[in-house]
């Protein structure tokens, strides 16, 4: 494998040289067939990226033939449209195939996508929207700090992303945590798909990220090896440069690179060539006009390759559970506190002083609000404060949780559902195993207001395939759901209001959820039970169901109570049962017709069960006021419940 050493040479010899001038010539041929031959791509921003994409995986520590090496550099390719350049070069150093990207690029089913994806070994992430890719390697290179790899984090950007928000959050993050093993490159060509950047939305690229706090190298010229070298060299060793801070390489290149009639020309942003402008072009980099018939024809007659699956194996700590905490029945607990008090006990049961910690939390300046300064006395090492940046910290984050940290993200749940819901989804694809643990969800949030009533978060998260979504009724069960997730991998959604809660009991008046509970995904827990008809409820509906329950109990009315912790999986056989049952009534503070209303009469409609059902939840933005008073206002009050299921009865 061509590698250059970074850290002994000064500048490149002339073999060097020689072998990058050979493999640009290559990748640039394989830039322009693949996106003729798809009829759709992205070639100028390829073109004028490769040769800062040829020189770093040169100088970078990786194998080909073991991707998920743990002492990898991290590469991030923040510019997923760019994939035609990238799968060129790593066709090149042999993570796939010529034949396989040139027949499959951006065919169904293809590992080949349109944007940098992981079904291509070498890949790092899969991308998605512009300006997430920094986020994304300062999450990496916390992994790679929290063990001590002597790894670097290398991520590649383009100038137009540097317009997002997001962007500037992950440079002031990058800063704060002193990442010097951290490398943005940004590819200036001045140029994106509604032209010159400097039209489209003036941006000082340099200045920005000096304002930051980052190192700041100007390359003149970074379609020059030589020149890219020298000052990538410079970045790696921190030549001259403030050794505490990240660095940024700004490299002034031209679009379309190499090909007379595209330098410079924005529609080569996303407009493929025709035909006979391919030949040209590859004749002007020395290759057989002839080339692009001969691909033609062998994509026409390619049989496909089975995609391959994300190239990263599970990595998951083994985490200790520690000992529950029960509470009493006659104490009254907000779940958050239980909440902090189980984050708590995990932490010290698995982040010894000296050791790398195998849990790590994230917080955005909402710290005593979501209950995580427990957390953060025992391990304050593995406590990352984000600020005010959402977006940040939810890539941050998951990223991290892919380099084998049990990762939790706490704030509000409007910042944690729908502020940050793309960032979940990009989470998603790329198979992380974040923890988000979002408080103040629904009406229960009161007196904050209706900007701050998060009333979405079941029908955001059940979009995302590979999201689990819990809610919590009481103390202890939150207690169990925490321990739950800390201890198994994969996305979840944990949700639970502001209020302190009675202690769910059971028909003795011990703990519901005591010392022989063990949360199950998928199952549902009969609080009560009932022959006349069912409650279908969770999280902080539950005392107001149970309240409700008894005022029909008085009346001779028998309704059982099924708590559906478990929204995703959920109980399907439990639905099913209490229909069989008599009339079925789901109470939850959300939205009532993309929550668990929605849900369970799917499910009735999918079983062609004919049965009596209705669902109280909210339908219309809230105001101030105390939970009391909303729930009142919206019907989710134990009278208004206790009328509701009288009528269906």
């Amino acid at each position: 494998m061509f590698h250059i050493d970074i850290e002994q040479q000064k500048y490149l010899v002339d073999d060097q040289l020689m072998n990058l001038e050979a493999m640009w010539r290559r990748c640039a041929a394989r830039v322009i067939l693949s996106t003729t031959l798809a009829g759709s791509g992205h070639p100028g921003g390829s073109l004028s990226s490769l040769h800062i994409l040829l020189l770093l995986y040169a100088v970078t520590r990786h194998r080909p033939d073991e991707p998920s090496w743990e002492d990898r550099d991290r590469i991030v390719i923040s510019i997923g449209h760019i994939s035609p350049g990238v799968y060129s070069v790593l066709a090149e150093y042999s993570y796939i195939s010529e034949e396989q990207f040139l027949t499959e690029f951006r065919r169904a089913g293809s590992a080949c996508a349109g944007h940098v994806e992981q079904g291509v070994k070498g890949v790092e992430w899969n991308t998605g929207n512009l300006g997430q890719g920094l986020s994304v390697g300062t999450g990496l290179r916390l992994g790679q700090e929290l063990r001590g790899s002597p790894g670097k984090t290398i991520v590649m950007m383009g100038d137009g992303e540097q317009q997002k928000g997001q962007v500037a959050e992950a440079r002031r993050f990058a800063a704060k945590y002193g990442q010097a093993g951290l490398i943005g490159i940004v590819d200036r060509n001045h140029l994106q798909i509604g032209g010159s950047t400097e039209d489209v939305m003036p941006t000082r690229v340099r200045d920005e990220y000096a304002a930051a706090g980052w190192n700041v190298l100007y390359v003149p010229d970074g379609n020059d090896f030589q020149c890219l070298f020298k000052a990538l060299r410079r970045a790696w060793l921190h030549e001259d440069l403030d050794p505490a801070r990240p660095t940024v390489l700004v490299a002034r290149t031209v679009m379309g690179k190499g090909i007379s009639f595209m330098e410079n020309k924005a529609k080569y942003h996303g407009s493929t060539l025709r035909p006979d402008d391919a030949k040209k072009a590859l004749s002007e980099i020395g290759f057989a006009p002839s080339l692009l018939d001969e691909w033609i024809d062998r994509r026409r007659g390619h049989r496909m390759i089975q995609a391959a699956d994300l190239d990263h194996p599970v990595k998951w700590p083994a985490i200790d559970p520690a000992v529950p905490i029960v509470y009493g029945p006659d104490e009254k607990v907000d779940c958050r506190s239980a909440y902090g008090a189980a984050l708590k006990g995990l932490a010290v049961a698995n982040n010894p002083p000296g050791s790398v910690p195998k849990i790590v939390g994230f917080s955005c300046d909402l710290e005593s609000s979501v209950k995580m300064s427990g957390f953060r006395a025992v391990s304050p090492n593995a406590f990352f404060e984000a600020g005010i940046q959402e977006h940040h910290a939810v890539a941050c984050a998951g990223a991290l949780s892919r380099e084998g940290f049990c990762v939790f993200f706490s704030t509000f749940g409007v910042f944690a559902a729908a502020e940050t819901y793309n960032q979940h989804r990009l989470n998603d694809l790329n198979e992380t195993y974040l923890k988000v643990v979002a408080t103040h969800v629904g009406l229960d949030v009161g007196e904050d207001g209706p900007t701050h009533q998060c009333l979405d978060y079941i029908g955001l998260f059940r979009n995302l395939f590979g999201f689990s979504i819990f809610m919590p009724a009481d103390a202890n069960q939150t207690d169990r759901i925490i321990r739950y997730v800390a201890t198994h991998p994969g996305n979840v959604f944990v949700g639970m209001g502001r209020s302190k809660l009675p202690v769910i009991t059971d028909d003795f008046g011990a703990p519901f959820f005591g010392e022989d509970y063990v949360f199950k995904p998928g199952k549902a827990d009969w609080l009560r039970s009932g022959d006349s008809a069912t409650f279908i409820t969770y999280g902080t509906a539950v005392s107001e169901v149970l309240k409700a329950r008894e005022i029909l109990a008085e009346e001779g009315i028998s309704a059982g109570v099924l708590n559906m912790a478990s929204i995703k999986p959920i109980d399907r056989d439990a639905i099913i049962k209490a229909a069989r049952r008599g009339p079925v009534l789901t109470v939850e503070d959300h939205i009532v017709h993309t929550g668990l209303g929605a849900i369970v009469a799917q499910i009735l409609a999918e079983e062609g069960i004919s049965q009596h059902f209705a669902a109280v939840g909210v339908t219309h933005y809230g105001s101030s006021g105390s939970p009391k008073e909303l729930y009142v206002m919206q019907g989710i009050d134990a009278q208004a419940l206790a009328i509701r299921m009288r009528g269906m009865v």
